[in-house]
């Protein structure tokens, strides 16, 4: 089946996402613009995960738990799971002892609103969330396999925080299957980056969304062609598993 799909919307959580990201808000405009599955990516955390599942399995959206981690080299990637549990497990024995213990200041950096399925505001995270973590890349797409989940560089033809803006290639040995590309991507950007070419990557096209008017912007042009509107089809997907 072919699924409309924006894997990267930051939530309220994220001090640069809008505070008009709220779960429900996010699930309504995805209705709006036709999406069939979406995720909220917060920078290293999941804490406003488990409420846009809520709001989106009332209205039939699919909800991919993940987060975008920030790794020690200051690459951002986005970890997506199969289920809330191997999700949450993975930030709490892994994101949370990894993420230096710097406080948050709203007034600064932005509010980071917890929140649940009524777009109720619970408390803040006190943690700086923007920030590299210890988790280093060697080794992440193995990491997060161990959790049922998939590694997916993010929004790769940028310059900051990216996979080839900070190494300027792609190699096999990273371990890596797919990677995402952003809105602005650049004319032979594939062609032109060493270790991508015709090579048979997955690629997906998300928003970055820190505002609702760019949830789904990809939505009319890129599909997935899945076998199902779940999380786990989704990620044999991106692990480049010809056999679904």
């Amino acid at each position: 089946m072919e699924l409309r799909y924006d894997l990267h919307i930051h939530s309220a959580l994220s001090p640069c996402g809008d505070g008009d990201m709220t779960p429900n808000n996010i699930v309504n405009m995805a209705m709006i613009c036709g999406l069939d599955m979406i995720a909220v990516s917060d920078h290293n955390t999941t804490g406003n995960v488990e409420a846009v599942m809520c709001v989106g399995k009332e209205v039939g959206i699919t909800v991919v738990p993940a987060m975008e981690l920030e790794t020690a080299e200051e690459i951002h990637v986005l970890c997506l799971f199969p289920t809330l549990e191997a999700a949450r497990a993975f930030d709490e024995e892994q994101v949370k002892p990894a993420l230096p213990p710097i406080r948050n200041d709203p007034k600064i950096f932005g509010f980071q609103h917890l929140m649940d399925e009524e777009d109720r505001v619970l408390g803040e995270d006190p943690r700086y969330l923007i920030n590299a973590t210890t988790i280093s890349l060697d080794g992440l797409p193995e990491l997060v396999d161990s959790y049922g989940g998939v590694a997916v560089p993010a929004h790769i033809d940028k310059q900051t925080k990216s996979l080839v803006g900070n190494f300027g290639m792609v190699g096999d040995y990273m371990g890596f299957h797919s990677f995402e590309l952003s809105r602005n991507l650049p004319d032979a950007f594939l062609i032109a980056t060493p270790g991508l070419g015709k090579r048979p990557y997955v690629y997906i096209h998300d928003s970055d969304a820190h505002y609702l008017q760019d949830i789904g912007e990809h939505s009319g042009e890129n599909l997935l062609d899945l076998p199902e509107n779940t999380a786990d089809s989704l990620i044999k997907y991106l692990k480049n598993e010809k056999t679904l």
